[in-house]
């Protein structure tokens, strides 16, 4: 790993660099503010290191920047204004650093191509901006862990990338150039392009995971853990390639949207520790690709829809609801066997068709077997007389049988008692 600091990046007059990435070492102090040398740059990494300070403003100078990732180097301060100049930019990542201020709605007005906007872990506050939701190619949003309040935006169904099922290429990939002195005598430069495929750390089903090959297929909300008040708005139903959508741990209040079935790609659903009401849509039952669910701590009410996919998640997923019921949680009163009340007034237990039928089908087996029995043979004593003549002899003998095994078992038990006496 590296150390120490990146002051000699200031060291060339005129770089040709176009692709740094200084990632993952241990870098320290602050970004020196010389980026103005390094013009032709399109990638920049330089997350997770130990460097402080704020984000340069020369940064804007480097207009080609395709990718910036800056996130988990405890920098501090405001996103320059500066960075509007980097019209580029397709994949900006600030997360987990100290960052303050507003969400600045310039993003929208210059930074038109963004795919991937990741502002977690950071201390923003105000409002989402409502520019944000003429990000046309916006796939990835993640606004979670900050001071961030007032209400969803009701436009963000004009998030048009997100909003379709067809699929986009599986990578985000850029284009950098870099060059090489192939004879040093007559100093002949040639140029050579290459591919890049970006990567990002991703909360995917609750867990913290990096994508690659597939960042592009993504399509995520996440403003969870924010101070966002208000209902969410019915116009997120229109966002049909949605996967993930995490509105935890806010102030949201009124009821899931009716229209929360029309997601149909949707696989994570985090909505808990919010202020909600009312039922759980009938619609939901319709998530087939749903498999992470977690409605947990709220005040939601009524009886859990019947589904295949409802019915597979754990208990824990709808707790803290108290009026909520239904499998996987208690039986709601209404599926126990309702009282009727009877002509004299007072109430009989209703019994279910099941219970109804059942003894009825066992005494009319009971007296059709009986019946078969009964004229199967004394039916055949009637009307044969040699049979009558047979089964009375045999009746006859049994009973002359039984009287003499009495008479012999008498005459041995008097002979005992004698012998005893």
């Amino acid at each position: 790993m590296f150390n120490g600091s990146l002051s000699f990046l200031c060291t060339n007059k005129d770089s040709g660099l176009s692709y740094l990435d200084l990632s993952n070492n241990l870098l320290s102090g602050g970004i020196p503010d010389c980026w103005i040398k390094s013009q032709r740059l399109t990638i920049i990494n330089l997350e997770n290191n130990n460097l402080s300070g704020v984000i340069p403003t020369s940064l804007g100078s480097v207009e080609r920047l395709q990718s910036l990732r800056l996130s988990n180097t405890s920098l501090h301060g405001e996103i320059p204004q500066s960075l509007k100049s980097c019209t580029q930019l397709t994949l900006l990542d600030l997360g987990k650093n100290k960052l303050t201020g507003i969400i600045p709605p310039w993003i929208r007005e210059r930074l038109e191509n963004l795919v991937v906007l990741r502002l977690r872990s950071n201390k923003f506050h105000g409002d989402i901006p409502s520019s944000l939701c003429k990000q046309q190619f916006l796939q990835v949003l993640d606004l979670s862990l900050n001071n961030i309040s007032g209400t969803i935006p009701s436009c963000f169904n004009n998030l048009t990338a997100m909003a379709h099922l067809e699929s986009s290429e599986a990578t985000i990939k850029f284009w950098y150039y870099y060059q090489d002195v192939s004879d040093i005598e007559d100093s002949t430069t040639a140029f050579f392009a290459r591919t890049f495929n970006d990567h990002l750390l991703v909360i995917w089903k609750g867990v913290e995971q990096e994508y690659g090959k597939t960042l592009g297929l993504l399509r995520v909300i996440d403003s969870s853990c924010n101070k966002l008040s208000g209902e969410i708005p019915r116009e997120i139903a229109s966002l049909h390639g949605l996967i993930t959508l995490n509105l935890s741990r806010n102030m949201l209040k009124g009821s899931i949207i009716k229209e929360i079935g029309q997601l149909k790609a949707l696989e994570s659903l985090d909505l808990s520790t919010n202020n909600l009401s009312g039922v759980i849509p009938e619609s939901m039952s319709d998530l087939s690709f749903l498999s992470v669910l977690d409605l947990s701590n709220n005040n939601i009410s009524g009886k859990i829809p019947l589904s295949t996919q409802l019915q597979s998640f754990n208990a824990t997923c709808f707790a803290g609801n108290s009026r909520l019921c239904g499998d996987p949680l208690n039986k709601c009163l209404g599926d126990e066997s309702p009282k009727l009340p009877n002509n004299g007034g007072t109430e009989i237990i209703a019994e279910s068709d099941e219970e109804l039928f059942e003894p009825l089908w066992f005494v009319t087996g009971m007296i059709a077997g009986f019946l078969v029995g009964f004229w199967g043979v004394f039916g055949s004593l009637l009307i044969s007389r040699s049979w009558r003549h047979k089964y009375f002899q045999l009746v006859n003998k049994l009973g002359d049988w039984i009287r003499l095994t009495m008479a012999l078992e008498t005459v041995k038990l008097q002979r005992r008692l004698r012998l005893k006496d």
